[in-house]
């Protein structure tokens, strides 16, 4: 029975050497003539190691766990579509890729050895494997935006007819589409969905075919059995106790060690989580630091940071260096600033919560922020008061905003900002960052940012908004709460 070793968005893994090389024994340890490696994507970035060898890092993991298969992520185009074509010519794997194109509409990476789909010998079955990516990878990602990305499911049930025709015993999907894998699954004759870019683990079945996910940063990797009858049984293997490969281990502090990144910024009293459970559930120490950081770069009313840009990774504790930093924030792109009607400010902060914007994981929370609070019901999904500065947030006047340059891109991160609001640009995001700890030390805390509330919390909340408000037009027209009874 074929067996599929199965790892997807490893991504930060390459910045912890040590578990790099744990996690390439866990996949050497799981191979065999009876199975095949599988990647479904963001396997070469972000991270500190990603960004100092655009990506190439992954080949030396790809070579010691002898990869036969693999798929783009979004990230995958971190350092653009060049840099990504040199690192499918020294990959030793087959890279199938269904519906990525390139700039003059040719399939991507043909030259390299990219394909569609191709047929692989797993433990005597011939198995058909074809790839396909998000097609708003060239809004999730702006290094990618002069590539195109035609309809997967269109690319999947050509890829599938092809293989059938073929005679293949099995067909299998390596998908980097996410929430979509669940339409795939639906073709007639796809077999399995080996799937990724959503960053928490999956088995379950849609119509009798099984969906997996293997989660993020190489904490997880399934093994997945297709009987003959096309049935399909999964088990889970951490890292953990496997042997180190001293090969990858070695080559990741090399290159780590040759950016000169080792610089001490700060230090950190107590331990600050990187957590997906940290980073997606509201307000959090490392998304205040960086919302912070923003803001006095750019010196503007408010800082933004969305959590899908805050890299999950090991806490920071003790001596924080310039690498940890860029572990945060693993991307080239500069912090901006932007100018935001009142109203305008109001839909983005409302735009935090996954019941607003479909993205990610239902219950996740999308923003950090500097100098703003703001309540919000999670049962009535309703933004209930946000002030800046102590104030109400008015709707005509215009806010001053620090933001990564992604959201002027994104269609699925705050919407609500773009192009035609950019008013400035400043440094780098982890450079940002690395400067403002050296002026102010590293230890965010918790301070009542975002408050998540329910149930009868609310009746006090609006009622403390709306006296702050009366109270705000008392001033406006130059009264206080007590003047008239001076009179």
């Amino acid at each position: 029975m074929p067996r599929f070793v199965h790892y997807s968005d490893i991504e930060n893994v390459y910045d912890d050497p040590q578990r790099a090389g744990r996690l390439a024994g866990r996949i050497a340890a799981l191979d065999g003539p009876d199975a095949a490696v599988v990647g479904s994507g963001d396997d070469t970035s972000p991270g500190v190691a990603a960004t100092v060898s655009e990506g190439r890092q992954a080949i030396d993991l790809y070579r010691a766990v002898d990869t036969d298969v693999e798929t783009f992520g979004n990230h995958d185009f971190d350092f653009g579509a060049d840099a990504a074509r040199a690192v499918v010519a020294d990959s030793p794997q087959t890279w199938v890729s269904a519906n990525v194109r390139d700039a003059d509409g040719e399939p991507f990476g043909a030259a390299e050895g990219v394909v569609p789909h191709t047929v692989e010998r797993v433990d005597g079955d011939r198995v058909g494997f074809f790839g396909v990516t998000d097609p708003a990878t060239d809004s999730l990602n702006p290094m990618a935006a002069d590539l195109g990305f035609t309809d997967p499911y269109e690319a999947a049930r050509d890829a599938v007819t092809d293989l059938r025709e073929a005679g293949v015993d099995h067909v299998v999907a390596v998908s980097h589409l996410g929430g979509g894998d669940d339409e795939l699954a639906r073709i007639d004759g796809v077999d399995l969905v080996l799937g990724g870019h959503v960053h928490s683990e999956r088995a379950e079945r849609v119509d009798g075919t099984l969906c997996t996910r293997p989660g993020v940063n190489g904490e997880t990797v399934l093994e997945v059995t297709l009987d003959a009858d096309g049935d399909a049984t999964v088990a889970r293997h951490g890292p953990e106790g496997a042997p180190v490969d001293g090969r990858v281990a070695d080559a990741l502090r090399e290159r780590i060690a040759a950016a000169g990144l080792d610089e001490p910024v700060g230090r950190v009293a107590e331990p600050i989580e990187r957590t997906e459970a940290a980073i997606h559930g509201g307000e959090c120490r490392i998304g205040n630091l960086v919302a912070d950081a923003y803001r006095e770069a750019a010196d503007a009313d408010v800082g933004l940071q969305n959590a899908g840009g805050l890299r999950l990774g090991h806490d920071l504790a003790g001596e924080v260096t310039e690498a940890d930093l860029l572990s945060v924030l693993p991307f080239e792109e500069p912090v901006v600033l932007v100018e935001l009607a009142g109203a305008e400010l109001l839909d983005a902060l409302r735009q935090m919560s996954a019941a607003v914007v479909d993205f990610g994981e239902e219950d996740w929370w999308h923003g950090h922020v500097s100098g703003v609070e703001v309540v919000w019901d999670d049962d009535a999904a309703e933004l209930l008061s946000a002030t800046v500065d102590g104030e109400p947030v008015d709707p005509e006047r215009v806010y001053r905003v620090a933001t990564p340059e992604y959201l002027l891109h994104s269609d699925h991160e705050f919407p609500a900002i773009d192009e035609r609001h950019r008013a400035g640009e400043y440094g780098i995001q982890h450079e940002v960052l690395a400067e403002y700890v050296r002026e102010h030390g590293i230890d965010p805390q918790i301070e009542g940012r975002i408050r998540r509330v329910s149930g009868d919390e609310r009746a006090d909340v609006e009622a403390a908004h709306a006296d702050r408000r009366r109270h705000g037009d008392q001033r406006q027209h130059g009264s206080s709460p007590g003047a008239a009874g001076d009179e």
